[in-house]
């Protein structure tokens, strides 16, 4: 008996044109998609980041900005270099590892030579004591931001190649020693001592992961420690915000030294465990200088309270892990250094930032990554972090090492 089956409902392959834009598009998903969770928890925990920090910047920055004219102006350029930032750092995190590897020396020639342009007159300016900015056309730049980048690449580059060398110190401060000291003290020349202080954490960070003895690293510290003080104490207004931060406030520094960590640490208090709202900070009205960057965490505090302050710890927190995780599994040593210097890089400058603002460390004026105003800052943070993306493409097989 012959079994009747019913017509096929199969659409004609001429009848579905409309699903071959949606076929185009899963290729690039696919090209810059996350290649395993630790990477995925990366990109996510960053994006986040990013558009947490977009609204804060918004909120602390929009009185000042109207002021001015436009509420929206000091946002809108840090949405313009969050949409630069991004696509580079998915770009970097589909980079081989030799490429970086390649390029790591040139990187460093690059920033050096920005680095040299803000001593040149015409190409840059000096705000709050630091001359450590270059101005290109309406837009400034500030290349210790690079530099930092180019340090991590390097030292891991060197470091990586010498992994059965390391318990020789010469064989670590000999190359290391001289280039990260160089382009420590250019940035110090340019009076900048916060970034100065990351850049050294970079430096031990790196130096750390690769291997060097314990012991190395502490003469090293001390050494470093000495030469900070002395760094330290050749400036007046170094020494006042030291020495305010040692002594206390009293009525003398009030509308000095003492003006911004008070504000600061009033704004904190003022928020209480919810906050007062989102926009409605009273510090933002002209009474907290660098609101939008240096402390932006006092206007976290002050408009969500304590709970939004434990939130963007958590967040941190979050990259910490993601970053250690990816870090124990990079067989490269040249990969498990740079995820590292990059890790130190990050989260140290957070826990700077935010003990500034706590009132346990001195004003060393530094941003809090990936939140605080700064298209220099999130565009190098974000590259770096694209740079380890890359390490995951190699860790999965799906990147040349």
């Amino acid at each position: 008996m012959t079994t009747l089956r019913p017509p096929s409902r199969a659409t004609p392959a001429t009848t579905r044109p409309e699903r071959r834009g949606f076929a185009a598009i899963v290729p690039i998903a696919r090209i810059f998609s996350p290649e395993h969770r630790d990477a995925l928890l990366l990109v996510g925990t960053t994006v986040f980041l990013v558009g947490f920090g977009l609204v804060m910047v918004l909120s602390a920055s929009s009185v000042e900005e109207a002021a001015a004219g436009d509420p929206f102006n000091r946002v809108t350029r840090q949405a313009i270099f969050a949409g630069i930032a991004i696509p580079l750092m998915l770009i970097a995190g589909r980079m081989p590892i030799f490429f970086w590897k390649k390029w790591a020396p040139r990187v460093l020639v690059v920033g050096a030579v920005l680095q040299l342009l803000v001593f040149v007159p015409g190409l840059s300016y000096e705000t709050g004591g630091n001359r450590n900015w270059l101005i290109i056309g309406d837009f400034t730049m500030q290349p210790s931001e690079f530099v930092k980048l180019a340090l991590v690449l390097w030292i891991g580059l060197v470091l990586g190649r010498r992994q059965d060398e390391l318990g020789d110190w010469r064989r670590i401060l000999l190359p290391v020693g001289p280039i990260a000291g160089g382009a420590i003290v250019l940035v110090l020349l340019g009076r900048d001592l916060g970034t100065a202080a990351v850049m050294l954490l970079i430096v031990f960070g790196c130096a750390y992961v690769a291997g060097a003895r314990l012991a190395h690293l502490a003469v090293a510290f001390v050494v470093v420690a000495i030469g900070a003080v002395v760094v330290a104490f050749t400036s007046e207004s170094r020494v006042g915000r030291i020495t305010a931060w040692m002594n206390g406030c009293g009525p003398e520094d009030y509308a000095s030294y003492c003006w911004q960590p008070m504000h600061g640490l009033w704004a904190l208090a003022s928020g209480g465990v919810l906050g007062v709202g989102l926009g409605n900070s009273k510090a933002k009205w002209s009474w907290l200088p660098e609101a939008d960057s240096d402390y932006i965490f006092a206007i976290i505090g002050e408009e969500l309270g304590l709970v939004g302050a434990i939130v963007v710890l958590a967040l941190f927190t979050i990259l910490a892990i993601a970053l250690v995780r990816i870090l124990r599994r990079a067989e490269d040593p040249f990969a498990r250094i740079v995820t590292g210097g990059v890790l130190v890089w990050i989260i140290g400058q957070a826990f700077v930032n935010i003990a500034v603002v706590l009132g346990l460390l001195p004003v060393l004026g530094v941003p809090l990554p990936l939140i605080s105003s700064g298209g220099s800052s999130l565009i190098a943070v974000l590259v770096a972090i694209g740079v380890v993306l890359s390490f995951t493409r190699a860790q999965s097989g799906q990147g040349a090492r």
